[in-house]
């Protein structure tokens, strides 16, 4: 692969395709190869199984995004619970001035009577740096995060602070696993939602009953 400049590969591996491999990148984007070097393919890879039509590359990134997910330790990311055991949890990537983060946040006491659990990860769309950036330090590094987390959400200024966070990390990791605008709603299946839904959407999404 050192004959592609710029292609940083980090694994390649053998497609469900014969004589095709399947090349991950660093930023985990997938390409597809011919065995002998010539032919590349960038797109998804589908498959016909049982009468029904498989993303193969998007099952592929799914459990890269799981497995990404679940690589944030609990105590890094602002967690709205909802009384008793959660029924679901939804990693959401957010930003403090996004138009629909606001009005997604909106929706997290329908989703906590739900039963959702609502796990909330940084995610400046403006890059590290940034004023948005500078605000989501302050959730994350303020004494009572869920509270700040809702001041910031209504629009409301914080406290400027600092401490060690993992907001830049967290954004990182983000565009690594396909995340470019906010909100960005991953299931811990991987399964990707982008964009804003309604509390009894997303709960049908996850197979829950409207209340």
């Amino acid at each position: 692969m050192n004959a592609v400049p710029g292609l940083e590969v980090a694994r390649i591996s053998p497609s469900p395709i014969p004589n095709v491999y399947e090349i991950e990148t660093a930023n985990q984007q997938l390409l597809y190869v011919s065995a002998s070097g010539d032919y590349f393919i960038a797109g998804d890879i589908f498959k016909l199984e049982e009468g029904r039509i498989v993303n193969l590359a998007e099952e592929r990134r799914e459990s890269a995004r799981a497995k990404a997910i679940a690589s944030i330790p609990q105590s890094e990311k602002v967690v709205f619970k909802p009384e008793g055991e959660p029924k679901a949890v939804v990693n959401v990537f957010t930003d403090v001035d996004c138009g629909y983060c606001r009005k997604l946040h909106q929706e997290v006491p329908a989703l906590l009577k739900h039963g959702i659990q609502v796990n909330y990860l940084a995610f400046p769309r403006a890059g590290v740096g940034s004023s948005s950036y500078d605000k989501l330090v302050s959730v994350w590094c303020a004494d009572d995060r869920l509270e700040a987390m809702n001041k910031a959400k209504a629009g409301k200024s914080l406290p400027a602070k600092q401490c060690s966070n993992g907001v830049a990390a967290q954004f990182e990791l983000g565009g690594q696993i396909g995340i470019s605008g906010t909100p960005a709603i991953v299931l811990d299946d991987g399964r990707l939602i982008p964009g804003y839904l309604p509390a009894d959407m997303l709960a049908q999404n996850l197979g829950l009953s409207r209340r």
